[in-house]
């Protein structure tokens, strides 16, 4: 906390000298974001804009269940083709494929999930033949 600012003293000189005081002390190296970019200010104002952008630091996800699901099961599929033995292209798939039948059983809220479980016999049949 600052001092008060003492009587007969200007504002604007009061505030330069709390500033050229806390520059010489160095608080101001080392801030989170020196030497980056203002963000754009052309940008329509966004009332709930530190909510958003602490989301996005925090990793939350703000999708529906249902495409939350689909981007696992693209995830999957890319998984598998980089998965190295048969018994890992099996796991990947079994784990998606019993959240797949989950949320068929009990239907998210949200866009129509529009999936089906992973035919894992047919999948590793591909695998083995992108492995030839």
């Amino acid at each position: 906390m600052t001092e008060r600012k003492p009587p007969g003293v200007s504002f604007e000189s009061f505030v330069d000298k709390q500033i050229r005081e806390a520059t010489e002390r160095g608080d101001f190296a080392n801030l989170p974001g020196f030497g980056k970019p203002l963000p754009d200010d052309t940008a329509p104002y966004d009332e709930l804009w530190w909510v958003k952008g602490k989301l996005h630091r925090e990793g939350v996800s703000v999708l529906p269940p249902a495409l939350v699901l689909r981007k696992e099961a693209e995830d999957a599929v890319e998984a598998v083709a980089q998965a190295r033995t048969e018994s890992r292209v099996r796991d990947i798939l079994s784990e998606i494929n019993e959240k797949i039948a989950a949320a068929v059983r009990r239907p998210p809220p949200g866009p129509p999930l529009n999936l089906k479980p992973f035919d894992v016999d047919a999948m590793v049949e591909e695998w083995r033949a992108s492995r030839a």
